[in-house]
């Protein structure tokens, strides 16, 4: 009987930090970001809710072969942790195509020359496994920036430029912007 107490506390210990460390204390602390703006009289509302995750001296970007972190040509979940959600309260055009309101999963297949953005209907759900490409909304295409800055932790945010918004994804020496009308 004292063996079996040791056995379960050890069980209790073993499978309790995992979970601490991914719902109370994440390594990649959860983050969220609004947006309000309106358009033809009317107020639209736009969210992203992902984690960030930090660089750690590690190679973000590249080949498998240099070992980074997020492979060229991969699935990355665009974050870590939980799928990185996008919410729009209205219909709007995300780079140049529509998109009716409601939300979705965001993830990504970044290259060197190209990055591809694609919106899921599966949104909410632990980014570990690879999407149902089945249920992709949106598959688009942006080109990546090399940026002077070097990002330690993984940021999306909102930016106005030109009576635009742009979606920014930045991460190392790299950014992203998707424009959203």
């Amino acid at each position: 009987m004292k063996h079996i107490k040791y056995l379960l506390f050890f069980f209790v210990i073993l499978f309790s930090y995992p979970l601490y460390i991914t719902f109370l204390n994440p390594i990649s602390p959860k983050s969220t970001i609004n947006y309000s703006f309106d358009k033809n009289n009317k107020s639209i509302s736009l969210q992203v809710d992902y984690s960030r995750p930090y660089k750690k001296g590690r190679l973000i970007f590249g080949t498998e072969e240099e070992n980074a972190l997020v492979p060229y040509n991969k699935y990355w979940r665009t974050g870590a942790n939980f799928c990185t959600d996008f919410y729009n309260s209205s219909e709007i055009l995300f780079n140049g195509n529509k998109l009716d309101s409601g939300k979705y999963f965001l993830y990504t297949f970044p290259n060197e020359n190209s990055w591809d953005i694609i919106l899921n209907s599966e949104y909410g759900r632990f980014g570990f496994f690879n999407p149902n490409r089945e249920k992709d909304i949106l598959i688009t295409s942006v080109t990546p920036i090399l940026i002077d800055d070097d990002i330690e932790q993984f940021s999306i945010d909102f930016e106005e430029k030109n009576e635009s918004i742009l979606l920014r994804l930045r991460w190392a020496k790299t950014s992203v912007s998707i424009p959203i009308n």
